[in-house]
C-alpha cells in the first residue's frame, strides 16, 4: 500500500521554488521521481534512504534523508519522517546538498 505524502509549509515552499525556476527543471524532475519512489517504497534502492542523526535529535524522532540526485553539484536531498498517521510520510524539507 502506498504512503500518503504530507508536506510541511517549508517543504511546500521548497517544491514551489523548484517548480517556478526555469533553470532548475532537471532538479525538479529528479525530486518528483524520488517523491514517487518514496511514496511507493521508502527503502527503494535508488533513494539511498538513511537516518539523519542531527535532525533526529533536534526533532526528537527518526528523520531520514533520501537522495533526489547523486554525484551532482548542489544535489537535492529530501528530509522526511514517518507519520503522523499510519501509511503517511511527512516531507520536512527539499534542499540542495552543500
Amino acid at each position: 500500500m502506498p504512503f500518503k505524502l504530507i508536506f510541511t509549509h517549508k517543504a511546500s515552499f521548497h517544491l514551489k521554488e523548484l517548480e517556478e525556476s526555469s533553470s532548475l527543471k532537471k532538479k525538479l524532475k529528479a525530486v518528483r521521481k524520488s517523491l514517487g519512489y518514496l511514496e511507493q517504497n521508502p527503502k527503494h534502492p535508488s533513494l539511498n534512504t538513511h537516518k539523519y542523526e542531527t535532525l533526529s535529535k533536534e526533532f526528537n524522532q527518526e528523520i531520514f534523508e533520501v537522495y533526489a540526485e547523486n554525484k551532482t553539484p548542489q544535489a537535492y536531498r529530501i528530509f522526511w519522517h514517518y507519520g503522523p498517521s499510519k501509511n503517511e510520510i511527512t516531507i520536512i524539507a527539499i534542499t540542495p546538498h552543500p
